[in-house]
């Protein structure tokens, strides 16, 4: 597989430390001169710009949350003139206004090229077509990896999300060689080529770059069968830069960090002291390299864990695990922590499908959970009483996996809702959210 850029991708520690110290100088400074939000946190917290003199100095400064952005919305955290924006782009959050993101011309060339370097570790070359079915707009996800794909030399098919069976028949005229996603809607288009009776060797697709949602090794493995690609991860958040901040390369250990644009920190989510390499705690990022919106420690809410070892593949960027869940989107259930991705790790362990619900309400002032799981099209001819033992041993598993019990309810294949975006897995009617 290629390096995009081996002079980042691959340089020493000591250079990726002195590059992130001179750019985080600069960028809380800038921050402080132009944002009246950050000045007032720093000076709050005593804390000066010349207190920064490297990055170990980091530590010395404010967390920012999603929370702050939205008190500010929409343009209150940039840090340039309008005149100055090439872009803005914004969250589609369920609760809570939109998150505004601004960009100038150098933001989108940094974005694009952490885009790239995500495409070039999936194997992507200039001779490549790009099929992008991420959605298009104000989310970050169509865009990002469109521009990544123009960025390092391919060829773009903006096909955005939606309309699957002509999805599956543009990769076969086109012969898209790379698919970009979410994974639930690869799976999603996996199952109309299947059930097209389209073989997928027949496509020239060979690898796919998923992300925008919490997915599983597991759910990884069946997509692949179902496209016959190599599946590979991408991670970003809109308010750090969409997709690109970290991916995979060809060994899938961890997703390399584009380090460089990102500074990230592993932090206790209760103390919010730093935590060491391999433990898992909530993931930190500073925009050192972004001039719009100089976000300072952006708590992310993803759980995950970091380590500074040097991978197979010759890259020596930080490499972070896949976040195993959100602490916002972590259900508790009469006290237990749940996680969505575990459930799903759970049903593919057994060979089911990833298609599935989590409904929790409370009843007599008890926490319920159901998990509704569609059923494969060869259970059809179980009886009913092979359908119960079947729910059972789910449900003994959940409870193995989650140590909480969940009712499984076995539904017919087909039954729940598609999503050509981010699939809605929780409905929550305690709090009456669905994400």
């Amino acid at each position: 597989m290629g390096i995009f850029k081996p002079e980042i991708e691959c340089a020493s520690r000591n250079y990726l430390r002195a590059l992130q110290s001179a750019r985080l100088i600069k960028m809380v400074r800038n921050a402080y001169d132009h944002v009246p939000f950050y000045k007032r946190l720093l000076d709050e917290k005593g804390v000066s710009p010349e207190d920064i003199r490297s990055i170990d100095d980091i530590t010395k400064l404010p967390f920012t949350v999603k929370q702050d952005l939205r008190d500010n919305y929409p343009f209150g955290l940039f840090a340039v003139e309008k005149d100055k924006l090439a872009r803005i782009h914004a969250s589609s959050g369920t609760t809570g206004k939109q998150t505004v993101v601004g960009y100038t011309q150098h933001d989108i060339d940094a974005w694009s090229d952490g885009a790239a370097r995500a495409l070039v570790a999936a194997g992507a070359t200039k001779n490549d077509k790009v099929h992008v079915s991420y959605g298009y707009g104000l989310f970050t996800g169509g865009l990002g990896l469109h521009y990544g794909a123009e960025y390092m030399g391919a060829t773009t098919i903006p096909v955005s999300s939606g309309n699957t069976k002509r999805q599956v028949q543009i990769l076969q005229d086109f012969e898209s060689d790379i698919l970009c996603c979410t994974p639930s809607y690869a799976m999603f288009i996996g199952e109309t080529i299947r059930d097209m009776g389209i073989d997928p060797k027949s496509l020239k697709l060979r690898a796919g770059i998923f992300g925008a949602e919490p997915w599983t090794d597991n759910m990884r493995k069946e997509i692949e069968k179902l496209l016959d690609i190599k599946a590979y991860d991408i991670y970003g958040l809109s308010e750090i830069a969409g997709p690109g901040v970290a991916y995979n390369c060809e060994c899938q250990d961890g997703l390399h960090v584009c380090e460089d644009y990102f500074y990230p920190e592993v932090v206790d989510p209760d103390t919010l002291e730093v935590l060491p390499d391999g433990e898992f705690g909530e993931l930190v990022f500073t925009c050192i390299g972004k001039e719009a919106l100089p976000l300072i420690r952006y708590r992310t809410r993803d759980i995950a864990s970091i380590t500074h070892e040097k991978c197979a593949c010759g890259r020596t960027t930080v490499r972070m695990s896949k976040p195993k869940g959100r602490s916002d989107d972590m259900l508790i259930i009469r006290g237990v922590n749940v996680f969505p991705s575990q459930v799903e790790h759970v049903l593919l362990e057994l060979g089911l499908t990833a298609n599935y619900l989590i409904i929790v309400d409370r009843k007599n002032n008890l926490d319920t959970m159901e998990v509704q799981v569609e059923m494969l099209p060869e259970m059809f001819s179980d009886t009913v009483k092979g359908l119960e033992n079947t729910e059972k041993r789910i449900e003994g598993a959940l409870q193995s996996t989650l140590n909480v019990h969940a009712k499984v309810r076995l539904l017919e294949p087909g039954s729940l809702a598609r999503s050509e975006g981010k699939a809605k897995r929780v409905i929550d009617n305690r709090t009456e959210v669905t994400y």
